[in-house]
């Protein structure tokens, strides 16, 4: 089975029943890395996987500090063998480091889990960020504001993606202009 086709059937597997919400975020997620093939060239699969893997800490069958990125890579690593590189994505998707932070827990996730390479790194939080909890296209700006009105300013979760904003804008702006150059230099003179 390749390695997308595995992700896929594991996501569903942990979240469809149990948490059916964030399952179609997770399609949804995935489905916009997607449309970053034309960027991401051979990490385009990989990125795939990640994406429909990156809430699977969310599952209620593996959720053991609550905080899902730390869960969920944990999980991939040492139950599922998942390639290393979807485990590191997993791990540090969406400005975690922050979240981390937030809950004692940076320097498990440091020590843990290495970063992968920036440019995948902005394009599954370009791909997260710009998907609705439903799974619908949205902005990185109106995404940020439905989680701290989903949760609340002051608590972690509120403060993290209030702290996070700039950077997640600042990659999904860097995601953007790589699609806008690869366009660009697709087109005919």
């Amino acid at each position: 089975m390749d390695l997308t086709t595995r992700a896929y059937s594991l996501a569903e597997s942990l979240l469809a029943e149990p948490l059916p919400r964030r399952w179609s975020h997770s399609l949804g997620v995935a489905g916009r890395a997607r449309s970053l093939r034309e960027i991401l060239g051979e990490d385009a699969s990989l990125m795939e996987a990640a994406a429909v893997l990156h809430d699977v800490g969310y599952s209620p069958r593996i959720a053991a500090t609550g905080f899902h990125p730390l869960d969920g890579a944990r999980f991939l690593r040492d139950q599922e063998g998942m390639d290393d590189r979807v485990v590191r994505l997993v791990a540090h998707h969406s400005c975690a480091l922050l979240e981390a932070e937030e809950r004692g827990l940076r320097e498990e996730l440091e020590s843990e889990f290495a970063l992968e390479r920036p440019a995948l790194v902005d394009a599954l939080l370009f791909s997260d960020m710009t998907t609705t909890p439903d799974g619908e296209p949205t902005t990185s700006e109106a995404r940020v504001t439905e989680i701290v009105d989903r949760y609340g300013p002051e608590t972690i979760v509120g403060r993290f993606i209030q702290r996070a904003a700039p950077e997640i804008h600042a990659a999904v702006q860097r995601v953007e202009s790589r699609l806008s150059a690869a366009e660009a230099a697709g087109q005919p003179m």
